[in-house]
């Protein structure tokens, strides 16, 4: 299972017009990673610090390479550190996996969530587990989308359609939110440095406006 993988594939098929920041994607593909090392004792948090665990390697490569990129020396790296350093370009390196593994395809439907290339999801067994947690309402999957802008389908009560028997009281539900809240806070923090740049520009460009 990548969390990751689907999630960039939800992020394709679920916002193929507006796109999503690849940013914005890279921080939550990041924590997505981080809850797949969590779900496998792969790696544990203590508060916000990742403490390292086995080191048997996941069987996706993507996954694998985030479980080799943890620091294991104290201090351990806190949760918001590893989504920054992880994230780094991290929807790129993702796209690059599924493209070279022909799970995205050329075509003329769907375009890209960041940046010009029009791609497609092939039909896959990949696609389709990424559907069936999508469909399903796994939390986990539902909340990282949420982070990048892209909402649940409703039921007919117009509430969000996630299956919330999945939250479970304890350390390792307590561990899956820090994560979840560390994503968000990154995505806000990371459109705040955006709207911080648009402002510091306009007011720059309006400089040489002045007669």
């Amino acid at each position: 299972m990548s969390t990751a993988k689907d999630l960039f594939i939800i992020a394709m098929e679920e916002r193929p017009g507006s796109g999503v920041g690849q940013g914005d994607l890279s921080l939550a593909l990041a924590g997505a990673e981080l809850l797949d090392l969590l779900a496998v004792q792969a790696a544990s948090l203590d508060g916000d610090l990742i403490v390292p665990g086995g080191q048997d390697a996941p069987h996706d490569e993507l996954v694998a390479e985030a479980l080799s990129a943890l620091i294991r020396q104290v201090p351990y790296e806190r949760v918001e550190e590893w989504l920054w350093r992880r994230g780094r370009e991290l929807s790129a390196a993702y796209q690059a996996a599924l493209e070279e593994a022909g799970q995205l395809t050329r075509g003329r439907r769907a375009l890209l969530p960041f940046g010009n290339d029009r791609l497609e999801v092939a039909e896959s067994p990949t696609r389709r587990r990424a559907r069936s947690r999508w469909e399903g309402g796994e939390p986990n999957l539902i909340a990282l989308a949420a982070a990048v802008g892209i909402s649940a389908s409703r039921s007919e009560d117009g509430s969000d359609h996630v299956n919330e028997s999945v939250f479970l009281e304890g350390e390792e539900n307590e561990a899956v939110m820090t994560v979840l809240a560390s994503v968000n806070d990154a995505v806000m923090e990371l459109e705040a440095v955006r709207q911080r740049r648009s402002i510091e520009n306009a007011a720059f460009a309006n400089v040489w406006r002045v007669p």
